[in-house]
């Protein structure tokens, strides 16, 4: 295993008194959405060694697992591994301490990883790229989701306005940050973000557009089996323009 520079930050958000497994709750929809696309990209397609990086408590470890012959939950937070310990109960699924920056895998030691919900706290993921093409083999697949600033109301906002999408990741947090260190919230260009990818060496395979009904009013309108029919129709065509918030992308080490 190649040495390792020292982290940029330690994603520790998830260590200040926040319970993350009650973010899920009311968000059966997102959830499934989430779950549809990843079964979508790996449809099948079967690996030995898995890892979900920054997978929180476990949520989408079960699935991954029907997917891969060993599945690692790589997780930077302690809280979060002790939920994990509850929801993976009496499956195989390991569990390991590790940040995106810094992965404990050897060179190429990983066939299939995914990065869900995580990308939202990395303004410059150049160096969480970079590890991920290191511990992935050669023709191995990464699922990385990006929060993505270019969604359609976005781009609605901008065409009214006359002004370019930004290049450059864009802060959402509404709130002042609580910690001098507080972790950041961006949206990103995903087109940026795919070039980011091939420059370390990550090839982009296919890509989906997810939770593209997240709204509230909807939610609340519409029983969730609706949405999810709808869901799993628009994920793909939606894709074509980066319609949703939330936008899937299927990548192969070169």
């Amino acid at each position: 295993m190649t040495e390792q520079q020292p982290s940029k930050k330690v994603a520790n958000q998830y260590e200040r008194d926040y319970d993350y497994t009650k973010y899920w709750d009311n968000r059966d929809y997102e959830n499934a959405a989430e779950h549809i696309a990843i079964r979508r990209l790996l449809k099948g397609n079967h690996y030995g060694k898995a890892a979900d990086i920054g997978g929180g408590f476990g949520r989408l470890c079960i699935l991954l697992r029907t997917f891969a012959d060993e599945v690692t939950l790589a997780e930077p937070a302690a809280t979060q591994l002790e939920a994990a310990k509850k929801v993976l109960e009496g499956t195989d699924i390991k569990q390991a301490q590790m940040q995106a920056d810094d992965l404990k895998f050897a060179d190429g030691e990983l066939d299939l990883i995914t990065m869900i919900r995580v990308m939202h706290h990395l303004p410059d993921p150049t160096a969480e790229f970079a590890e991920i093409s290191r511990v992935l083999a050669p023709g191995g697949t990464a699922i990385i989701e990006v929060a993505n600033y270019g969604h359609y109301k976005n781009r609605r906002r901008h065409k009214r306005e006359g002004t370019p999408l930004p290049t450059e990741p864009v802060s959402i947090r509404t709130v002042r940050a609580d910690e001098p260190d507080a972790i950041a919230f961006v949206n990103h260009n995903i087109d940026t973000v795919v070039g980011q990818l091939g420059a370390a060496g990550l090839t982009l395979d296919d890509k989906l557009s997810v939770s593209n009904l997240r709204s509230q009013t909807l939610k609340k309108a519409l029983p969730t089996k609706v949405l999810l029919t709808a869901e799993r129709l628009t994920q793909r065509r939606l894709a074509r323009s980066n319609f949703g918030p939330s936008i899937f992308l299927k990548l192969r080490k070169s």
